[in-house]
């Protein structure tokens, strides 16, 4: 059974478009599981409980630092705009704005 994951067909994909793919793909649900993750531990009461679901989304966490660490590497003017977004203090939008503006 296939992934319906392409929008284009998937034999005319490059085998490293197909990665890509794959990752976007990996990115997306790493953030999925930590926004249910957060959501769990928001409701939940017991303490022992919470407390893995806590270890279990930082986990997630560390897994969609690897995906994006990965799709970073492809694509170098990615990592551009988002050193002049992430780890920085101050408008997030301006900072946006001034990593692209670096881009073009």
């Amino acid at each position: 059974m296939g992934f319906d994951q392409y929008h284009e067909p998937a034999q005319e994909l490059s085998e490293a478009t197909r990665t890509f793919a794959r990752m976007i793909t990996s990115l997306t649900e790493e953030a999925e599981a930590i926004g249910w993750y957060e959501q769990r531990i928001s409701v939940e009461k017991n303490k022992e409980a919470k407390a893995i679901m806590q270890n279990a989304q930082q986990e997630e966490m560390k897994h969609f630092g690897m995906d994006l660490e990965f799709l970073l590497r492809k694509k170098p003017e990615w990592r551009t705009i988002l050193k002049a977004v992430l780890f920085t203090k101050g408008d997030i939008v301006e900072a946006a704005t001034k990593g692209e503006e670096k881009v073009d």
